[in-house]
């Protein structure tokens, strides 16, 4: 019976390394043989608007020593 146990414990030690030998996780960092490419299409518009009273307007027309 000690026989057994020990062809039982020795084929499963076996086995044991055979699972953690077989597994190697590796890491490949490669340049890609393409160069990268970035495309920025950007287009940017801006607006300002000043939306003055007519009395302002006037206001800032007469007084030039204002500002």
């Amino acid at each position: 019976m000690n026989k057994q146990i020990d062809r039982v414990r020795a084929l499963l030690s076996l086995a044991a390394v055979a699972l953690v030998t077989g597994c190697n996780p590796t890491v490949k960092i490669e340049a890609p043989d393409k160069p990268i490419v970035i495309n920025m299409n950007i287009k940017i518009d801006h607006e300002i608007r000043i939306k003055v009273d007519r009395e302002l307007d006037y206001l800032l027309e007469n007084k030039q020593g204002l500002f």
